[in-house]
């Protein structure tokens, strides 16, 4: 069958027709395929059932964090060995409260015992420490890091000195340094007069506490006394 000029432009305008028609269709199809919703909830967060995991502590409870800090840098730096226990004085606080703590670095249990400062360290009985001093007759506390030596029997009985492993306190041994007890560092001087006597640069406890301390600081274990504030 043959097709005459005016056939053949008229079926061609219906072909064009057809494939506008299937353009417009496809408009109706694509948009939802291919482009993001834009109505309805939005898609979920994939971390937003992954539960938040608690901080660890930056310290063992009653710890100063900035004070355990320092302790821990200065364990590494002298690269001190024993290293399942450590004491730590926080001689910010007053001596009416236990500021002496021995830290069980195996599982951050803590030791809080009553010790006292030099009276060089507190002029006025204050029951406060005002400064530190390494200095030979000053009767002061040396603040630093420091590590348990051996057992004597002195004025106090059974006692165990320390040595000083910083600039600030390596004159302790022979300041002689030590910790010990004393009547005037037992708890009813507290009740009494609001505050513990005060030594002449020692580690002076009432006597319990002193040999708690020695059974866990004993054999070349660190000790660091500082002040923050």
């Amino acid at each position: 069958m043959s097709l005459n000029r005016r056939e053949m432009l008229r079926l061609g305008a219906a072909g064009a027709g057809g494939l506008i028609l299937s353009s417009a269709a496809m408009s109706q199809v694509l948009p939802g395929v291919l482009s993001p919703q834009t109505t309805g909830s939005a898609a979920p967060n994939p971390y937003a059932s992954v539960p938040v995991q608690p901080q660890a502590p930056a310290a063992p409870a009653g710890i100063d964090p900035a004070l355990f800090a320092r302790a821990k840098a200065k364990l590494d730096q002298h690269q001190i060995y024993p290293r399942d226990a450590m004491g730590i004085v926080d001689f910010s606080k007053p001596s009416s409260e236990p500021r002496f703590h021995v830290v069980d670095l195996q599982n951050g249990t803590v030791e809080s015992h009553l010790v006292c400062h030099g009276r060089g360290s507190d002029p006025a009985h204050s029951g406060y420490l005002e400064r530190f001093s390494n200095d030979f007759g000053s009767y002061a506390t040396s603040e630093g890091t420091y590590v348990t030596d051996d057992y004597y029997q002195g004025k106090y009985g059974l006692s165990l000195r320390v040595r000083g492993l910083d600039w600030t306190n390596n004159n302790a041994e022979p300041r002689a340094i030590v910790i010990h007890n004393a009547w005037y560092a037992e708890p009813e001087m507290i009740q009494l007069h609001g505050q513990l006597g005060r030594s002449e640069g020692c580690f002076a406890m009432p006597k319990t506490s002193q040999y708690a301390v020695m059974r866990r600081l004993a054999g070349g274990r660190m000790i660091y006394a500082d002040k923050l504030a």
